[in-house]
């Protein structure tokens, strides 16, 4: 018996201990004081798990640098070279300062004449990229946070193995974490056909709880450096067709044909080197002639050939958080409006405020979420947000139709933007992101259509009705907001 007690107090001085140093290291992060609390909260509630958590889950590996500054500078080079040789575009005044601030955060450039079209059903995204497959001469660029062995991910395959017997390269970067259910098997059988492989950031033991964090959650597709796709459709079938009696996710996509290709070309490469620690910066990847294709689509869905468009990048390590700080600063420049789609809604405090800011101002922001997210986890803590928004004045819908993944933001007739940005904790601060920002009337308008369109789909969310919603519901709301920077 009295072993035992010994034994018990050992191990409680030690798991104590254990706790109380891992609660200062937590401090010592310096990270926001909500992400700190709510860390400090796990580990000292949940005994043992939370720590195991911790471990796995929540420490702060940002300071490894994963892209060296001499491989960073030479990608950046190659891409201002390319931008440089093409006449100085006409930079619009009023977002002089935002695209400025892109600029000097991560020599994001403003590359004009740019014919751009927007994808919002899965299969007519999927026809146009098998299309600029086929049509592919040189090289061929895929990067997608999933790609699954369905009906979907195995067609693609197959035209990407024709192109490689064709003689065109093809190279692809999935990562990890979101292709965690797909078996070794299907990457595999892309290597035996020629096609190059690169994982980003393997999750395997021991290296498992210092990569799961910050995951590469871009879309990407290059076609011989003139043509782009940029959004926030993964290749699963999920996304292109129904499943049973469930309609396909509704998202948003966009095919970019022109000269802001070559921000999409950096972000690849930079996540090829990552990947498979391969410099690649041969002149070939960047043309500095393209000929339009003269693709058309849908008239209804593209700009001219003239939109300026600047691709931004987002990663953990970075000095600056661009996409969020991009954000900030549209929504506190917005004169009229400001329409936001997002899947997740669990946003940082600077975003939060400027979403207030705006509308207590007098600028229409309207917000459209999912009325159910993918998990009920994420759809609770988005809604403990709502509260915070619409007393502010800001129009919250929720999209009945099927789930609403896309992430689209359109502002004054004048700014837009794609890509794979949520607007959520992981998104905005430990995930690789990238979003195209378009200064174009008119894709601007057409991204104003379709939101007004998706909100025919929508429950409009009445503030009186919100704060009489069940006691219990709340409860459970604001503990899982406790949890929000951490999911």
């Amino acid at each position: 018996m009295e072993l035992a007690t010994f034994l018990y107090v050992t191990f409680t001085v030690i798991y104590l201990l254990i706790v109380c140093s891992t609660v200062l290291v937590i401090v010592l992060d310096n990270r926001q004081p909500v992400k700190t609390i709510a860390w400090i909260l796990v580990v000292s509630s949940l005994p043992v798990l939370g720590l195991i958590i911790y471990f796995f889950f929540g420490r702060n590996h940002k300071k490894n640098v994963l892209i060296s500054r001499t491989c960073a500078i030479q990608l950046a080079r190659r891409s201002a070279y390319r931008y440089f040789r093409m006449q100085v575009p006409d930079i619009p005044e009023e977002h002089r300062q935002l695209i400025n601030l892109f600029r000097r955060q991560s020599m994001a450039f403003p590359y004009p004449e740019n014919q751009l079209n927007l994808y919002v059903r899965g299969q007519d995204l999927l026809s146009a990229l098998i299309e600029d497959i086929r049509r592919a001469r040189h090289h061929i660029h895929l990067e997608f946070y999933i790609w699954e062995d369905d009906r979907v991910g195995n067609l693609v395959l197959d035209e990407l193995a024709r192109k490689v017997a064709e003689g065109v390269k093809v190279r692809v970067v999935y990562d990890d974490v979101g292709c965690w259910k797909v078996r070794n098997a299907f990457f595999e059988r892309m290597k035996s056909k020629g096609i190059e492989v690169a994982v980003f950031m393997p999750v395997r033991f021991p290296k498992f709880t210092s990569k799961v964090n910050f995951r590469n959650h871009r879309k990407i597709v290059v076609i011989d450096g003139g043509i782009g796709y940029v959004g926030g459709m993964n290749l699963a079938d999920r996304y292109f067709y129904n499943q049973g009696n469930r309609l396909a996710w509704r998202d948003s996509h966009l095919r970019i044909e022109g000269s802001a290709v070559c921000g999409l070309q950096r972000a690849f490469l930079a996540d090829w080197y990552v990947a498979q620690e391969e410099l690649i910066t041969d002149a070939c990847y960047y043309p500095s002639e393209f000929q339009f294709t003269g693709y058309v689509g849908d008239a209804m869905m593209r700009s001219g050939k003239s939109a300026l468009v600047q691709i931004v990048t987002s990663m953990p390590m970075n000095t600056w958080q661009d996409i969020m700080q991009g954000m900030v600063l549209a929504l506190l420049r917005a004169k009229k409006y400001c329409f936001i789609q997002s899947p997740y809604f669990m946003p940082t405090d600077r975003l939060l405020y400027a979403m207030q800011t705006a509308s207590l101002s007098g600028v229409d922001v309207r917000l459209m979420i999912p009325e159910r997210a993918d998990t009920k986890l994420l759809t609770w803590a988005s809604r403990s947000y709502l509260m915070d928004v619409m007393k502010a004045g800001v129009r919250v819908y929720l999209y009945q139709d099927t789930f609403l993944h896309a992430k689209t933001w359109v502002s004054d007739d004048s700014l837009s933007s794609c890509g794979s940005t949520n607007m959520d904790f992981r998104s905005l601060e430990h995930n690789f992101e990238v979003n195209a920002f378009i200064f174009d009337r008119k894709m601007a308008l057409v991204m104003k259509r379709i939101f007004l369109e998706d909100q025919i789909k929508c429950r409009l969310l009445n503030l009186h009705s919100w704060e009489e919603r069940s006691k219990w519901r709340h409860l459970g709301e604001s503990f899982i907001r406790l949890l929000s920077p951490l999911l």
